[in-house]
């Protein structure tokens, strides 16, 4: 089936999902599109599933579409031009209006308790630090690339390779665009945090700018209360800033409800920053200076002390943290790292998981050949896997298949100790994954990470290849393959599926049947609507718009009905179908009854074409008869290969 236009994929989205009314919202992170559901019952996650370009569905407390990086962001923005409101901002719902607002609003309230008691607390503070860092990723990426290109300059104006005084000032540059990020991140985290705590934005910026101690006397300097010692800027960092935010959103709402409204805007802000800020400076930032301290240290001394079996630990449970949305919390972690040591060793490590997918799918591609969705789908999905996006790979291929995602994880555990044995590859920006993340990959250590990589591809196809096959597929491959066998052999015999003229595809009116880029075969001009099945066969698809019916063999021939040129913009109205998906037919099997006369009104045209669209399975075809012909008369021979 072609690729279905923006507009369409937003509009069958829509379908799958229950219809426009059923959505609340539409949002995207970097593969997915994130939908809030009025009615989860009226969501169809077959049909979505089904769609061209859909890579796999997760319904979870949002309904997820996974579409891939690079297409998300359009088909969400197309979404919402659809149903005219802003990215991420709540749908109209056509139900509320007049006496139906009280009712709406209970069902809301009931509909929310029920999400309270499905949604564990871990989910939902999951859910939460996912929302506070997803914005912030493409900025991570930029940056870090940016100042991983500085330091590379740096390193050879050092050696001496590149003269400083041409190459000192574009060092520069570059430095002061990665600092525009790292430098002010606990202002960008207080706004984000306080959007999703339900805080007022620009209060929380400035709750997460008090870590930068910015107005401290440094000769008499503020002291932490447990220990004596001065406060450092920064101390505690962002697990601080989110914490402390989180206490903003509390200290604001309650206030909001006990100040008079007349001199909320005077009182609210001011009692909110007084109240929170102090009790972030002497009691949030050296708590949580302590926990990251001591959290990044032991998180450094595992992989120092633990070596390549940490790393073979991390590298197989972190898919499976993937898969229940866990890896969100690990966010947090690499940037305290960053900021505290300039690099994180753990996310070198996870990124192997994703590799071990690549090396598991390459195995499936090789060993499953036969299957022409899989590896159809192996192929969308293997390029945005090798730079780190690994969602279509896990939802879309290994995940469903069962044993694949298994050593697919086994397969990054591999990388993962590798990495581990080696020691010190740290990474000094999050964001990318896969080769992507090369680039930001700490002086001297890069080959250790490329070594990493090769040996979790290595370790997924390996894994895969011999132990990761489900049974099922390899009973369906052989099958193929046994079909394949009988090709050899077989002549089918073509009928004429109408009374009329017959003649050789070459003679359409439509470039594309004429061009035979679908396939080859023959069309009849009818002279009645009743038409019928060419072969022998079962029916495979009958598109939704009745104008075309797939046809499969015995020998395996693909077939293509398609009734009139350019019928697909009649939406079926002409066609009365008399068959259905999976039913045996006999080359006399009447198929369908076409209104002619309202095709040609249409100004449409009535070739009936038969084409065989596996031509690759053809080794021979002869057109036998031409000139008037009587529907069920046998008109071509294909033989196969």
């Amino acid at each position: 089936m072609a690729d279905l236009s923006l507009s369409e994929l937003a509009k069958e989205i829509f379908s799958g999902a229950g219809g426009m009314d059923n959505v609340q919202n539409v949002a995207h992170c970097m593969t997915r599109v994130r939908m809030t559901i009025r009615d989860d019952s009226k969501v169809d996650k077959a049909k979505l599933q089904k769609i061209p370009a859909v890579l796999g569905v997760v319904d979870d407390e949002q309904l997820q579409v996974i579409i891939g990086p690079g297409k998300v962001n359009k088909v969400a923005q197309k979404m919402a031009d659809l149903a005219g409101v802003e990215l991420g901002e709540d749908l109209p719902d056509p139900l509320i209006d007049g006496k139906k607002k009280v009712q709406a609003r209970a069902e809301e309230m009931k509909a929310t308790q029920k999400s309270k008691q499905k949604s564990s607390r871990m989910k939902r503070i999951l859910k939460d630090i996912s929302n506070i860092f997803v914005p912030m990723i493409p900025a991570f990426v930029g940056s870090g690339i940016v100042a991983g290109v500085a330091s590379v300059l740096g390193n050879m104006v050092t050696a001496g390779t590149l003269d400083v005084t041409v190459w000192q000032q574009y060092i520069d540059v570059m430095n002061i665009l990665r600092n525009g990020l790292f430098s002010y991140l606990v202002i960008y985290t207080g706004v984000n945090a306080a959007r999703v705590f339900g805080a007022n934005p620009t209060l929380g910026g400035v709750i997460g700018a008090v870590v930068t101690l910015t107005g401290m006397n440094p000769e008499a300097p503020l002291t932490n209360l447990f220990t004596g010692e001065p406060l450092t800027a920064g101390q505690g960092g962002i697990l601080g800033v989110i914490f402390a935010v989180w206490l903003l959103s509390v200290v604001e709402k309650k206030l909001h409800q006990i100040v008079p409204d007349a001199i909320d805007i005077i009182i609210t802000p001011t009692v909110s920053l007084i109240v929170v800020g102090l009790a972030e400076i002497f009691l949030i930032m050296p708590l949580a200076g302590f926990i990251s301290n001591n959290m990044v240290s032991g998180i450094n001394w595992v992989l120092n002390i633990g070596g390549a079996f940490a790393g073979f630990v991390l590298g197989v449970l972190f898919l499976p943290m993937v898969m229940f949305g866990l890896h969100q919390i690990l966010t947090p972690i690499h940037i305290q790292m960053i900021d505290e040591t300039g690099s994180t060793l753990l996310l070198p490590i996870l990124a192997m998981a994703g590799a071990g997918q690549v090396g598991a799918a390459l195995a499936l591609w090789i060993r499953l050949r036969k299957d022409k969705e899989l590896t159809e789908m192996i192929k969308g999905a293997l390029p945005v896997g090798v730079l780190g996006i690994g969602e279509p790979l896990i939802y879309g291929i290994t995940l469903p298949l069962g044993r694949p995602f298994i050593t697919a994880c086994i397969g990054g555990g591999i990388g993962g100790a590798v990495i581990g044995a080696l020691g010190g590859v740290g990474a000094i920006a999050i964001g990318p994954s896969g080769a992507a993340l090369i680039p930001l990959i700490t002086s001297g250590h890069k080959w250790g990470y490329i070594l990493g990589l090769l040996a979790a591809y290595a370790g997924g196809f390996v894994a895969t290849f011999f132990f990761g096959i489900p049974k099922e597929k390899l009973v369906e491959e052989k099958s193929a393959e046994a079909t394949t066998a009988v090709l050899s052999a077989t002549t089918e015999v073509f009928s004429s599926v109408a009374k009329g003229s017959i003649h050789p595809l070459e003679e359409s009116s439509d470039p594309v049947f004429a061009g035979k880029m679908m396939g080859d075969g023959y069309f009849i001009e009818p002279k009645n609507g009743k038409i019928y099945s060419p072969v022998k066969g079962t029916v495979s698809t009958i598109f939704p718009t009745k104008h075309a019916i797939g046809i499969t063999t015995e020998s395996g021939l693909e077939v293509l009905l398609h009734m009139g040129i350019n019928t697909v913009e009649l939406e079926g109205k002409p066609f009365e179908i008399h068959v259905q998906e999976g039913q045996a037919l006999q080359n006399d099997t009447l198929l369908a009854d076409v209104d002619l006369v309202a095709i040609k009104q249409a100004g449409k045209g009535t070739s009936m074409m038969v084409m065989v669209t596996n031509m690759d399975q053809v080794s021979s075809h002869t057109l036998e008869k031409s000139g008037e012909v009587s529907s069920g008369v046998e008109v071509m021979k294909v033989t196969t290969i």
